[in-house]
């Protein structure tokens, strides 16, 4: 089948054409305002962009120590030094299209047809990574059984302390996932504030955490209690608006200096229907998964 082609600038185009641009604009900044806030929530520090041609990984290193007890003019042992890579899976760039008909349009008329679309089309997206982070917390190799909830949560945060103590890393804030009927069973009819923020229900400052985010199932069952500090938290991203991409004559909106997502929308003249295109390469991970302490309660 052939491969169509727009070879007509942007620029050239009529203003109706200007108003779809307005639509890529809002729709990668909903998407990155959303982002933004989460990890302000998390706590995470600046995205790591991948760049074309490159592995993700991490490397650890260990020195295991001589005896520093040396006689005056003795050969001074070395401290054998152990760098060790570790490599991640690698991002996939992801590509997603969507299509509103002009009969939808006419039926419903744009602000549903069309508004409405997209903004599901973005929720879609964003729960997208965070299904596959929960699944990945959920292989935390810290793991125990404990005999309640408020056990667990407590236990849940001193797993976490204990391995990043032993590691002599230094650990800022800790954050949590549990799930909402459980934290619910366990206030009762105590009056706490809950916030909620890019579609997720949290509470701030609980019993030690600076966040426990508050889950349904299945991303965190009930009676388990994830935990891992923030620093074991990075958000990695495959940039849409590398230059590399473009010389495909690829042309996506991005939005500010960490472009997570590129937006491009047209219409499709042959077919009546306004096309809608998404790419993007995100994941949540933890550097270290023996960071991650996942605490069930017995019996549940």
């Amino acid at each position: 089948m052939a491969v169509e082609t727009m070879t007509t600038p942007r620029s050239a185009l009529p203003n109706a054409y200007t108003n779809i641009t307005a639509r890529e604009i809002d729709f990668v900044s909903r998407f990155t305002s959303n982002w933004d806030a989460l990890r302000s929530i998390l706590g995470i520090m600046r995205p790591i962009r991948k760049a074309p041609g490159t592995q993700l990984a991490s490397y650890k290193a260990s020195v295991a120590l001589e005896d520093g007890n040396v006689p005056a003019g003795a050969v001074i042992p070395y401290s054998k030094a152990t760098v060790e890579k570790v490599a991640y899976d690698d991002l996939t760039i992801e590509k997603y299209a969507k299509a509103v008909p002009i009969e939808d349009v006419e039926k419903y008329g744009a602000a549903i047809a069309v508004q409405k679309s997209d903004e599901e089309f973005l929720n879609v997206l964003q729960n997208t990574v965070l299904t596959r982070f929960y699944t990945f917390l959920n292989t935390g190799s810290l793991t125990e059984s404990v005999g309640t909830w408020q056990m667990a949560l407590a236990m849940a945060k001193g797993k976490v302390l204990d391995k990043f103590q032993q590691m002599r890393k230094s650990v800022s804030n800790v954050v949590g996932f549990a799930n909402v009927l459980d934290f619910y069973e366990y206030l009762g009819n105590a009056q706490i504030t809950v916030q909620t923020a890019f579609g997720l229900t949290y509470v701030q400052n609980f019993m030690g955490y600076s966040t426990l985010f508050l889950l349904s199932a299945p991303d965190v069952e009930r009676g388990k209690v994830i935990a891992l500090p923030v620093e074991n938290i990075d958000l990695y991203y495959i940039d849409p608006s590398d230059s590399e991409f473009a010389q495909l004559g690829l042309d996506y909106t991005v939005q500010g200096e960490t472009s997570l997502i590129g937006f491009h929308a047209n219409g499709n003249y042959s077919t009546a229907v306004g096309e809608s295109f998404a790419i993007m390469g995100m994941a949540l991970w933890a550097e270290y998964l023996d960071g991650i302490a996942v605490i069930t309660v017995a019996g549940e």
